[in-house]
Order: structure tokens, then C-alpha cells, then sequence
């Protein structure tokens, strides 16, 4: 989005004018889609990594949260749509804007606990955010190992979409249908995930499957 740019480059601006001997990059993508504005509280989580855009009220319901990062948020927002309306899950959508940032930041909590043996052990920022979170689904545009690079600290794990293969399609929706990457696949992932930890009986996803018109039998997307 829009403001999570804003707030990385005023942030990179304010540490280099500031001094640090630091650099910042940024992968943009050149897909239209609506800019909303920037919601209160979130620029600490944009620069640490992740931050929430929906928080689901559950009540009861079988609940999933789902990570999306860079133009597929918005179908990460589908599939929690999806989720609700069709098969009654609710699911927090997380903007992720860096994988890298907190892998390094989990990577810095581990050796700081390593080397200060006798003090209160201190806990990564990705798994104070993501503890008691069941299941967590991660979809990207890259390949799977991104995501997978914060699974070890996400206590339930991480269900990792992206798209390894090589993609042939002419549209944007019919490649992230390919890569298995669009709302369908993310819903089923979620559903496949809830009836795995027993929390929803697996027709549930196997419904799924057949009413968003998934071949279960098709071959995975590297091998096509």
C-alpha cells in the first residue's frame, strides 16, 4: 500500500540524515489497485515487519489467520471474505512487509537470550504477534521460502503459498490460479490446515475443494 511505502522511506530518510551507515530497498509492484488511508497505530509493525489490517471476531467460529504481503493482499482480503461467508471461519488478515526484517530481528532475540543466559529471555516481535494464532497461512508472490523463513517462531506453524514453477498464463488472476496463490487456493489451504488440527471435519474442505472448482488430482504447479 501506498502509506506502508510512505512510512519506510520517511523512516530510512530520518536514520541516514540522522547518521546511521544504514541502506533501504524497496520492491514495488506495478498493479492498480484502491490505496486506503493509512490506519492509527500501524507504523511500528510496518517497519517491524507485520501488522494487522483485520482482526476477525470469532465467537466460536473455527479461526485462521492468514499473512499476505505486497498486490496480493487484496486476495488474501477475498479469501478471508471467502472464509466467512461460505464456510463460517474467521480470519485475521496480517500485511507482511518484510520476512526478512523478522527473520533478522528473531535472529538478533536468539543471540541476545544466548548470550544473556541468566536473564528473562526476550521473544521475537513475529512470535509475540503470531502466538496462540491457529493456523497461520502465508501467501506470496515469491517462492514458498519466503515465508518459511519465520516459521520457527510461529508456534502453530506456517502454511507457505507461493509460486515456485515457472507460470504461463495471460492474465494476473489465471498465473495466481496456476501458482495456486488466489482467493480459492488460500481458502482451501485454511480449510485443510483447521481440519488437519481437528477443528473443522475435513468434508469441510473437501466441499471446499469441489465448490471453488479445485482439481485435487492436477499436478503441483513446479512440475507443470
Amino acid at each position: 500500500y501506498a502509506y506502508e511505502t510512505a512510512v519506510i522511506v520517511r523512516d530510512g530518510i530520518h536514520r541516514m540524515l540522522g547518521g546511521e551507515d544504514v541502506f533501504y530497498y524497496l520492491t514495488l509492484y506495478n498493479e492498480d489497485q484502491v490505496m486506503p488511508p493509512q490506519p492509527e497505530g500501524v507504523a511500528e509493525g510496518i517497519l517491524a515487519g507485520m501488522y494487522p489490517l483485520v482482526r476477525a471476531e470469532a465467537k466460536g467460529k473455527p479461526h485462521v489467520t492468514l499473512l499476505g504481503s505486497g498486490s496480493l493482499v487484496p486476495t488474501v482480503l477475498e479469501a478471508a471474505a471467502l472464509l466467512g461467508e461460505r464456510y463460517g471461519v474467521a480470519a485475521d488478515v496480517w500485511s507482511v512487509t518484510s520476512y526478512q526484517q523478522l527473520r533478522h530481528e528473531a535472529l538478533e532475540v536468539e543471540r541476545w537470550n544466548r548470550l544473556h543466559p541468566e536473564s528473562a529471555p526476550r521473544v521475537p516481535y513475529v512470535q509475540r504477534m503470531l502466538d496462540g494464532a491457529t493456523p497461520v497461512i502465508a501467501t506470496t508472490d515469491y517462492l514458498k521460502i519466503v515465508p518459511e523463513q519465520i516459521a520457527r517462531w510461529v508456534p502453530s506453524g506456517v502454511v507457505s503459498l507461493g509460486t515456485d514453477g515457472f507460470g504461463r498464463s495471460d492474465t494476473r488472476e489465471r498465473l495466481r490460479r496456476f501458482f495456486e496463490v488466489d482467493a480459492a487456493h488460500i481458502a482451501v489451504a485454511a480449510l485443510g490446515a483447521l481440519a488437519q488440527g481437528e477443528w473443522v471435519p475435513a468434508s469441510d474442505a473437501a466441499r471446499a475443494i469441489v465448490e471453488l472448482g479445485i482439481n485435487p488430482e492436477e499436478a503441483d504447479p513446479r512440475g507443470r
